[in-house]
This record gives structure tokens, C-alpha cells and sequence, in this order.
């Protein structure tokens, strides 16, 4: 099965890094996949996207007109991705940051207060791997053990204190999801 997902936000919010943990999970399972960053006028605080497709077969290109999952981190991207998601797709929105409401009825849409969520568990820090369970359980495109195992990947090692707090994260998710 081919997963074409699109993560989008704002620089800083860790798009990017979100990306790279669906890469590098994909990989630790061995699955094709590609992941092509997309940057606004500035990384910080300007727009930024990533498309990464996943796949038990080999992957022709790594450009997304539209994705079968949007992950949409802030307003703009909601604007910009809601209407490009396929019919039978999914749209996961931080309902933390966007008020905006989808009105399609052809795609899943999951509204995840993922601040709130992380926050509950005693590490706001961590909200960006509450939307990534959440993709998990909605996707089926790469397991919870995989993306902790991507982690150690991704994070600093300054940072890997964080990753049983990111597990949890994971996990409190992917049950909101389901």
C-alpha cells in the first residue's frame, strides 16, 4: 500500500522532524519511502512542509498533489491541505493551534488537542508525538515501536531523556485516534 503524507506548519514546530520519524520507521521496517522538505521564505517561523511517501514497493517520485494523510499543524496548512486530501483520506488537525473546522464528508478527520493531551502525561514538549500516535493508529503505515526506535535518530542525544515521555505520547495518540 502507498502512503503519500503531507506534515505542514510552521518552522519550528517540528514538521520537519516529524517527517523523518515516519522515515525513519518506514525504513527500520523495511519499506520504501522518501521524505522531501519544503521550506517558506525563512525556517523559523515561515511556512514549512514535508511530503513523505511510504511503501511496500519502490516509489517513482516523491511529489504529492494530494495526499491520502494531511497532518496540518497551524491555520495555513489547514487551508492549504484540507481540500487536497483524497476522498477516503484522512486529515489530522491540532486542535490545540486551529479552530477551523473540516466540512468534508469523504475524508477521516481526527481533531487532536495534542497540547492538552501531552500536557496530561506531564510533558507539553512532547505533543508532536500525541499526533503522530494518532497517524499511527489512523495510517497503519508504520508502528508505534518503530517511529520510538526513529527517535533515537532523530532527537539529540541531549534529548533522549525524552523519548519513554515521546512512547507514552505515542500511545496516548494513537488510543485518541482509535
Amino acid at each position: 500500500m502507498l502512503h503519500e503524507i503531507v506534515i505542514a506548519g510552521f518552522g519550528g514546530q517540528g514538521v520537519m522532524s516529524m517527517g523523518q520519524l515516519i522515515t525513519y520507521a518506514a525504513m527500520h521496517e523495511g519499506k520504501h519511502v522518501s521524505w522531501l522538505p519544503s521550506y517558506g521564505p525563512e525556517q523559523r517561523g515561515g511556512t514549512a512542509n514535508c511530503a513523505v511517501m511510504v511503501s511496500d514497493q519502490e516509489i517513482g517520485s516523491p511529489l504529492i498533489e494530494n495526499p491520502t494523510v494531511a497532518i496540518v499543524l497551524n491555520k495555513p496548512s489547514f487551508d492549504k491541505f484540507e481540500p487536497r486530501v483524497v476522498s477516503g483520506g484522512v486529515l489530522i488537525v491540532n486542535s490545540s493551534l486551529i479552530e477551523n473546522k473540516s466540512t468534508r464528508t469523504d475524508i477521516k478527520v481526527i481533531e487532536i488537542p495534542a497540547i492538552e493531551l501531552a500536557t496530561e502525561i506531564g510533558e507539553p514538549r512532547v505533543s508532536n508525538s500525541v499526533i503522530l500516535g494518532a497517524f499511527v493508529a489512523a495510517s497503519g503505515a508504520v508502528t508505534i515501536d518503530s517511529v520510538v526506535e526513529g527517535l533515537r535518530n532523530v532527537l539529540p542525544e541531549r534529548r533522549h531523556n525524552l523519548i519513554p515521555a515521546n512512547k507514552v505520547a505515542l500511545e496516548k495518540g494513537a488510543e485518541f485516534a482509535k
